[in-house]
């Protein structure tokens, strides 16, 4: 593949091929319709807008489908977008496929489940630990695969098991700064935070919101099987309640998308360590994207800041 669509900067014409993540129906202003569409490769993503869009466009440029594109790469509102002069829908003369334009976690599949089943091996709660391994063991083919998020951090393929296993590397750290932490509570925690999110996202490629997704969210559908589960292994305890807890509470404050604050040393900890783990994602593939001496684009989710890369090397 060419160099992808992240490394393009302002001004230059991108000719290539992208997969399209999401597709969204829109109305100008001097009342003609166009097509909003997010699309893809390997390397990232980036905004585009199919201006004067017609009914059969619409079902033509749908989330999922390859499409080669021409256009040219402009910014807006601090971010890249791609000004699309010609598409078309990608034929089988191309000799390309969707597989080769999904970005897909650093490490591997069986090293990210390796990670999970050992930490579940170590716990030593009986409760804690049957929990925690009916859903692994339940979910373990889509735990492997679904991203984290439809956008800003772990958005790719497996980046839901690299995001608990990157979790999982950091409170073992941190177990061993502060002993007196409850290990199988915050594993447990991180392992089922985001859990939900197989049931909120459609897929593992081309992720959008379910319906279940939207109108509940992945925070309350998870709660939710940990209290069903739990009846159905016939466990009644103490462990269920603060499990829940955790997954209540870890996005930290009401604003931010948690029902309640956390309240048990774990479940702050559990909150701590996802906003590092997220944050840090995003900034490191940032700067990935940039040489010494350099800005990032804005990023959205962190208050739209951009990160400076250090130009003089680590001594």
């Amino acid at each position: 593949m060419k160099k992808g669509i992240s490394n393009y900067q302002i001004g230059e014409t991108f000719d290539h091929f992208l997969l399209i993540k999401t597709a969204s129906k829109g109305v100008a202003s001097n009342g003609k319709p166009f097509l909003s569409l997010l699309l893809k490769d390997t390397t990232g993503e980036i905004d585009a807008k199919l201006w004067e869009s017609t009914p059969e466009d619409e079902g033509l440029f749908t989330p999922g489908e390859l499409v080669k594109v021409v256009g040219e790469v402009g910014q807006f509102r601090n971010r890249a977008q791609l000004k699309i002069q010609s598409i078309r829908p990608v034929q089988p003369t191309d000799g390309v496929q969707a597989a080769d334009f999904v970005e897909k976690a650093p490490v591997n599949k069986e090293d990210l489940m390796e990670k999970v089943t050992e930490v579940i091996f170590e716990m030593k709660n009986p409760n804690i630990q049957r929990v925690t391994r009916h859903f692994v063991k339940h979910y373990q083919e889509d735990l492997l695969t679904y991203p984290a998020a439809v956008r800003n951090h772990h958005e790719y393929v497996s980046g839901l098991a690299h995001h608990i296993v990157s979790m999982l590397n950091i409170a073992q750290q941190l177990k061993d700064l502060y002993p007196d932490i409850n290990a199988d509570l915050l594993y447990a925690g991180i392992i089922l935070h985001d859990l939900g999110k197989i049931k909120e996202l459609s897929n593992a490629s081309s992720p959008s919101y379910t319906l279940e997704g939207k109108l509940i969210g992945h925070i309350p559908i998870m709660v939710e099987e940990i209290r069903s589960t739990a009846k159905e292994l016939q466990i009644d305890g103490e462990e269920i309640t603060i499990l829940q807890h955790m997954i209540l509470s870890h996005h930290g404050k009401a604003e931010w998308g948690s029902p309640k604050p956390p309240l048990v040393r774990e479940a702050e900890l559990l909150h701590q360590i996802d906003r590092i783990d997220a944050q840090m994602n995003m900034v490191n593939r940032a700067l990935k994207k940039v040489s010494p001496g350099e800005f990032t684009e804005r990023i959205y989710a962190l208050d739209q800041r951009a990160f400076y890369k250090p130009s003089f090397e680590e001594s």
